[in-house]
């Protein structure tokens, strides 16, 4: 099998190494086999099928879908967090631990890559711009923060004597980066094959100090979006944790030149996301059937309580101060309601949060919503 690339010697604080430099997308023949094709073909189908599922009112599965993927994401870098406190830094900007903050801001470079998706091709400023919201609270110093690294980087091992991979040397990254954005703007590929590949190339290139593999993921769910029109697009990430021998295989065999098999293997994750999304909307569905028979006889159903469940699932992390500000109630009404759906085992206390004057306040949280956005990658 040849090198889709070559290797070139570099020198690290008086070493000799060599350095993997991939050939430029434009210079790579590219075609996909009868194979890859079908596969891609039905991995896009599968996720317009599983978006026809969203309902009217989709932003709160919307979200839902975009906390399991930040998670996901997250987690296939060894990053982790409860993801209660992972919403709790979201939703209320109070981190519980710094990996919290680190998993939010993945899920806010997503929001941000989605919402972008419609208004233009991706651009060198978007992927710099991902990555300065994904760093938000981690400790890489504020010097590589959003930009392209100026110092040699690898992947695996000690230093690039040791290394897995030695990544291309920065005075070769300008080029591979405007071959790169050159190819995303393309429409004339698969969407799914486009992600996948645009995906594996990024990944070779590491442009950045840190924090490439999560910036990389958040640019398949841009592609997808785009190319597919999605409102969100569907969990990936959340196929790539259950099996990240395959995907790190995958990867490497990108770039030994077999494009076709990293596409089949980035497809069939595609479908799986496809598959959880919709597994994700009948669960949703089926808890809030669940709720309303718990809450039956309790209340009447014009009562505070009954509104405050239409807040979910749009916010996983519930306040008595959040509750006044949404529904307009009284701090006593929305106090009871909170309490009212913790007697009827919806929603559970959280912890508190400080404020200034007065008693701490309490953080409810909805345990059956948090399991669908947390648990999936370990699943």
């Amino acid at each position: 099998m040849k090198l889709a690339g070559n290797e070139v010697p570099i020198v690290w604080n008086g070493r000799r190494a060599r350095a993997f430099v991939p050939m430029p997308l434009a210079a790579r023949d590219l075609e996909l086999g009868a194979k890859a094709i079908a596969v891609a073909a039905r991995a896009g189908a599968d996720v317009v099928h599983a978006a026809e599922g969203l309902r009217a009112d989709y932003e709160p599965l919307a979200r839902l879908l975009l906390r399991a993927e930040g998670v996901a994401s997250s987690y296939i870098e060894g990053v982790w967090a409860p993801v209660a406190d992972v919403v709790v830094a979201e939703q209320l900007a109070v981190a519980t631990n710094p990996a919290a903050a680190w998993v939010a801001a993945n899920l806010a470079a997503l929001a941000d890559a989605v919402d972008s998706a419609q208004d233009r091709d991706v651009a060198l400023e978007d992927l710099c711009r991902w990555h300065r919201v994904l760093m938000t609270g981690s400790p890489l110093p504020e010097r590589y923060v959003g930009v392209v690294r100026s110092e040699q980087g690898w992947i695996g091992g000690a230093d690039p004597t040791s290394a897995a991979l030695v990544t291309p040397p920065p005075e070769a990254l300008g080029e591979l980066l405007e071959d790169l954005v050159t190819y995303l703007g393309r429409t004339d590929v698969d969407p799914v094959a486009q992600a996948a590949i645009a995906h594996a190339q990024f990944e070779i290139i590491h442009p950045f100090a840190d924090g490439n593999g999560r910036v990389g993921r958040v640019l398949v769910a841009s592609v997808l979006a785009r190319r597919l029109s999605l409102v969100v697009p569907p969990p990936v990430s959340v196929a790539m944790a259950a099996d990240t021998g395959g995907y790190f295989s995958g990867l490497t065999l990108f770039r030994l030149g077999d494009h076709n098999a990293w596409v089949r293997w980035m497809s069939q994750a595609v479908s799986r996301g496809g598959r959880a999304q919709q597994d994700l909307i009948a669960e949703v569905a089926t808890i809030e059937s669940g709720w309303r028979d718990q809450l039956s006889g309790r209340v009447r159903r014009d009562a505070v309580p009954w509104q405050v469940l239409g807040l979910l699932p749009g916010h996983l992390v519930l306040t008595t101060s959040l509750v006044e500000a949404e529904l307009g109630v009284t701090n006593k009404a929305a106090n009871a309601a909170l309490g009212t759906l913790r007697e009827a085992g919806i929603l559970a206390v959280h912890g508190t949060l400080p404020r200034s004057t007065g008693r701490p306040a309490r953080v409810y949280v909805c345990p059956e919503l948090l399991a669908l956005a947390g648990s999936s990658p370990l699943r």
